[in-house]
C-alpha cells in the first residue's frame, strides 16, 4: 500500500519543501529522499538512509545532521521514526577498499532504496552522486539543507551509523571509536600508529602524519 499524500505542513522552513512541492506539482506522490553518512572516516562502514515521509508536521528540529547536537539528532531520528518509511544500506570498510568509497556509497544508496517497504515513484539525492535506479532522481548539492527528506535520511544515516561504530568501541577500545565514529582525529591516528589499523579500518585510506 503506498503511503498517502504528501501533506505540507505550514510550520516546516518553506525552503525545505521547494523540491517535494516540484516534485508533486509534477504528479509524484511518493517522494524519497536519500543520503549518506560515513565518506570520510578511516574506519567502519559507509551507510545510506532513504526516507519516504507520510507528512511534515514535526515537532523536533529537522535539518542537515551535521548542524544537530548527538541530542537533537536522537530526537529527530525517533520522531522520523514514526513518522516515515525508512530504508538502510550499508557497505563494510572491506567492500569500500575492494570499490572506492564512491562506489561504495553508490552501492549503499541503492541498497537503502532497495530496502524501503514502499517503491518511490521519485528521489531526491544529497549531492553529485548518480546511483543506478529504477526511478527517476534529482541529485542536489547540499541537498541535506535545502529538501526536508534528504535531511531526515541525512539524520536517519547518521544515527544509524554512529550507533555501529558505538557498537565497535565495544570490540575495539583502544581506539576511541565511540567519541570520533572513526573519523581522522587526531586521537584516533595516534591510536592508529600505536596499534595498527584494525578489521574495522580502511586499508587504502591514507593516514597523514599532520
Amino acid at each position: 500500500m503506498k503511503p498517502s499524500r504528501l501533506r505540507i505542513n505550514p510550520r516546516v522552513k518553506q525552503h525545505l519543501l521547494q523540491y517535494e512541492v516540484q516534485a508533486k506539482e509534477k504528479g509524484f506522490k511518493v517522494i524519497a529522499g536519500v543520503d549518506e553518512a560515513g565518506r570520510g572516516p578511516l574506519a567502519g562502514p559507509v551507510v545510506a538512509g532513504a526516507v519516504i515521509l507520510k507528512h511534515t508536521d514535526f515537532i523536533e528540529r529537522i535539518d542537515d545532521s551535521k548542524v544537530l547536537s548527538p541530542n537533537q539528532l536522537l530526537v529527530a531520528y525517533n520522531e522520523i521514526l514514526s513518522k516515515a518509511i525508512i530504508g538502510i544500506g550499508i557497505i563494510s570498510n572491506k567492500i569500500i577498499d575492494e570499490v572506492n568509497i564512491y562506489n561504495a556509497t553508490l552501492m549503499a544508496m541503492e541498497e537503502a532504496v532497495s530496502r524501503l517497504k514502499v517503491s518511490p515513484e521519485y528521489i531526491l539525492i544529497d549531492g553529485n552522486m548518480r546511483p543506478k535506479m529504477n526511478y527517476p532522481y534529482l541529485s542536489i548539492i547540499k541537498g541535506d539543507s535545502k529538501s526536508l527528506s534528504i535531511a531526515c535520511a541525512s539524520i536517519v544515516a547518521k544515527v544509524t551509523r554512529d550507533n555501529i561504530m558505538m557498537e565497535y568501541d565495544k570490540t575495539y577500545p583502544e581506539y576511541g571509536l565511540g567519541r570520533h565514529k572513526g573519523y581522522p582525529t587526531k586521537e584516533h591516528i595516534k591510536a592508529i600508529k600505536k596499534y595498527g589499523p584494525s578489521p574495522i579500518h580502511r586499508i587504502t585510506f591514507r593516514v597523514r602524519d599532520s
